[in-house]
C-alpha cells in the first residue's frame, strides 16, 4: 500500500462518491477506482459499500480509513521535520483562508509577504473552513486564515483583528435614513444570506437571532444565495433591488458596485463582529514562516483599518 493510496481511501470517504474524490485527487476516475480495489484486494476485505448513488465506508473500513488519516498527518509531520533544517523562507508557503475573509486580505497581505521573504513562493486557496481544517490536518497547507471559535488538535490558534459587521443596502431603502439599525429592524426586511457551510452566516444568524425564524418558514424574509455564491453575489444582488444583506467590514470596503447606488449602515452598540485569526499546526517548524506571514497581516491597511 502507498500514501496516495490512502489518501485516495480517505478522499473518498469524505465525498462519497468516485467523481469528487478523483477530482480532489487531481486524478481520473477509473485512476482512483483501480487504486481502491487494488488496495481492498491487498488487504482482502470490502473498505467501502457500492450503491448506485452513494459510496460509504463498511464498519471495518471506517477503521481502516480513520487509520490512514492518522497515517497521512504523521507523513506530513515528517515532511516538517525534513524542513526544519532549510532556509525557512526559501520553500513554499501554502496558505488557505474562507470564502469571506481571502478575497479582500490577500490583496494587501501578498505584497507584504513578497516584501519581507521575498525568496519564499506562496500558495493561496480560498475554501470553507471544514475543508481547511481537513487540509492543515494532513499537511496540505502549512497556515489557515479562519473566523473564530475555530478548535483543532495540536493545531496552534492565535487572534489577528476584530471585523465589525455592516448592513449594505440601497441608499433608497427605508433603513438608509438611520444613522444606526438594531438587529430587530431587520424582521421585516428582505435579508439576503450566503449559503449552508458558510461560517459567516452561521455568524450573522447568531449576532440577529430575529432572523432564526425565517429560514424554515416560506412565507420569511430570509434568502439564500444559490450554493457556491460569495459575498460579491450579495453585493450585487443588493445593488438589483433584491434585497439587503449584511457583510463583514472588509467586504463592504471593497468592490465595484456603484457607490451611488448602495449604502452601508453600521449596526447600534454592541456592534456584531468577528475575530480573524490564523491558525498552524503545532508541529510545523517553519517558525519564521508563521512570523512573516503574521507580521504582514498586522502591517496591511486592512488589518490596521479594521483593529
Amino acid at each position: 500500500m502507498t500514501l496516495t493510496e490512502l489518501r485516495y481511501i480517505v478522499t473518498l470517504a469524505q465525498e462519497q462518491h468516485f467523481g469528487r474524490a478523483a477530482e480532489r485527487c487531481h486524478v481520473s476516475q477509473p485512476t482512483l477506482s483501480i487504486a481502491v480495489k487494488k488496495l481492498e484486494k491487498e488487504l482482502n476485505i470490502s473498505i467501502f459499500e457500492r450503491s448506485k448513488t452513494q459510496v460509504y465506508p463498511t464498519p471495518l473500513g471506517m477503521k481502516v480509513v480513520e487509520q490512514a488519516q492518522r497515517v497521512l498527518e504523521q507523513a506530513a509531520a515528517i515532511k516538517d521535520i525534513a524542513s526544519a533544517g532549510k532556509d525557512q523562507l526559501v520553500s513554499p508557503l501554502h496558505i488557505g483562508a474562507i470564502f469571506t475573509i481571502g478575497p479582500y486580505l490577500f490583496p494587501y497581505v501578498i505584497p507584504h509577504i513578497q516584501s519581507l521573504a521575498a525568496d519564499m513562493p506562496l500558495y493561496v486557496e480560498e475554501t470553507y473552513t471544514a475543508t481547511l481544517r481537513r487540509r492543515i490536518r494532513q499537511g496540505e497547507l502549512d497556515a489557515i486564515i479562519i473566523a473564530l471559535p475555530f478548535t483543532e488538535a495540536d493545531v496552534v490558534t492565535q487572534p489577528l483583528y476584530e471585523e465589525p459587521f455592516v448592513i449594505l443596502l440601497g441608499e433608497q431603502h427605508p433603513l438608509a435614513k438611520e444613522e444606526a439599525i438594531h438587529p430587530d429592524q431587520l424582521t421585516d426586511c428582505n435579508v439576503l444570506l450566503l449559503g449552508e457551510g458558510h461560517c459567516f452566516r452561521d455568524q450573522v444568524l447568531e449576532a440577529c437571532p430575529n432572523l432564526k425564524p425565517s429560514i424554515d418558514d416560506p412565507r420569511g424574509s430570509i434568502r439564500t444565495a444559490a450554493e457556491g455564491s460569495t459575498l460579491e453575489t450579495l453585493k450585487y444582488m443588493v445593488a438589483s433591488g433584491l434585497g439587503i444583506t449584511i457583510l463583514p467590514a472588509s467586504a463592504a470596503m471593497a468592490g465595484t458596485w456603484s457607490a451611488k447606488a448602495l449604502v452601508t449602515r453600521p449596526f447600534v452598540e454592541p456592534t456584531p463582529k468577528r475575530t480573524v485569526a490564523l491558525a498552524w499546526r503545532a508541529s510545523f517548524p517553519r517558525l519564521q514562516a508563521i512570523d512573516v506571514l503574521r507580521k504582514a497581516i498586522e502591517q496591511s491597511e486592512l488589518s490596521k483599518g479594521l483593529g
